[in-house]
Order: structure tokens, then sequence, then C-alpha cells
């Protein structure tokens, strides 16, 4: 019952944000009353706290496995885009936003392991680039690994990009062309071309 509660959970979350569901609504949905959902979960904070990490470790572990099939660099980071944006729903109700205003402890938390996944994610990518050529070779990775979680932790800051102006996912591919644009070789700006022309 706990794995069915979390899973619904996720989804309405994701969907609506977690200001906006409450703990009736997760009871409605799943057609169980709330003192089952206190029996495994001993509030809403808990819970969103429950959800919060359960979609980070699905995620790390898609990202994990892209990773490691070591594609192209420059394909890989919009594998990853792509990935992420499937399992967050678009990210229509801003979900991050909304835990950084209301759940600030859980927020920080998460923020804090999704920067240890992504350093040594970029930092590989950038290393496997220069290596092929495609990045250019006096690039400073530590500088550049840190600057990116930076941004696209940036983009979703819903009153500096509001939704209802900006779509999540072409922030995104805007952000990652803008991205590979200041670190790429003639050679990796001809695989980025050629890979945005193929997804157009």
């Amino acid at each position: 019952m706990r794995e069915k509660i979390l899973n619904n959970a996720t989804d309405l979350f994701l969907n609506y944000g977690f200001k906006s569901v409450t703990m009736d609504d997760i009871s409605n949905n799943l057609g169980i009353s709330k003192k089952t959902i206190y029996q495994h979960f001993q509030n809403k904070t808990s819970l969103v706290e429950a959800v919060s990490m359960h979609v980070f470790e699905n995620i790390s572990c898609g990202i994990n496995e892209i990773c490691n099939s070591k594609k192209n660099p420059i394909e890989e980071i919009f594998d990853i885009k792509k990935f992420v944006m499937e399992h967050l729903k678009d990210e229509k109700s801003s979900p991050q936003y909304q835990l950084q205003k209301y759940y600030p402890k859980i927020f920080t938390t998460l923020k804090k392991k999704q920067f240890e996944v992504m350093q040594e994610c970029v930092k590989d990518n950038l290393n496997r680039g220069i290596e092929q050529g495609i990045y250019r070779p006096n690039i400073n990775i530590e500088f550049i690994s840190r600057i990116y979680f930076h941004c696209m932790t940036i983009l979703k800051d819903n009153e500096l990009f509001p939704l209802n102006h900006f779509s999540m996912n072409t922030l995104l591919d805007n952000y990652l062309e803008y991205h590979v644009r200041g670190i790429s070789t003639e050679k990796g700006l001809l695989t980025l071309n050629k890979f945005i022309n193929n997804q157009s």
C-alpha cells in the first residue's frame, strides 16, 4: 500500500504541484481513507519528502544508465534532458519551484543530492568531449560543471521564467544549445548542428 500511495502522490504532485494537492485529493484519488495514508506517512510533509526522494532516485538511475552508455557527449546531454522531462511531466506545475517555496528544507536536501549526481555526470561528459575533440581542450571543467548546474536550476525559477511565457522544454533546449556552443570546437559545432537538424 505504501508504494501505491507513493506512486499516486507522485503523479498528482508532478501534475498539479506540491502546494495544490491535499491529502484529501490523494485519498479520494486512491479510494482510501486519509487514515490509511497516515499509517504510512506521518503528515503531508513526510509524504512530500518521500515523493521528492523517490523521483530523485528514479531520475538518477536513468541518468546513470544514459551516462554509462558512453554516447556522443552532445547527444548524451540532450538525451538526459529528454529523459528528465518525461519523468517530470514537462514540469507543468513547476514542482521544484513549489518545493523551494513551501518545503525549503526538503528542497535544500534535494538540491545537494542533485548537485552531487550532476557534477559527476557533467565532468565525465566534458572530459569525454575534450578527448573526442568535440569540446575545446582549454575549458575549465570545474567552473563549467558548476555553472551548468546553477543555470539548469535557475531555469526552474517560476518568477524569472514564468511557465505561461516559457515552455520548460524550449528553455532547456535553448540553454543546452547555448552551453554546447560556448565550449565546442568546430568539430563539436558541426556535431551540434547536425543533431539539431535531425531533431527538427
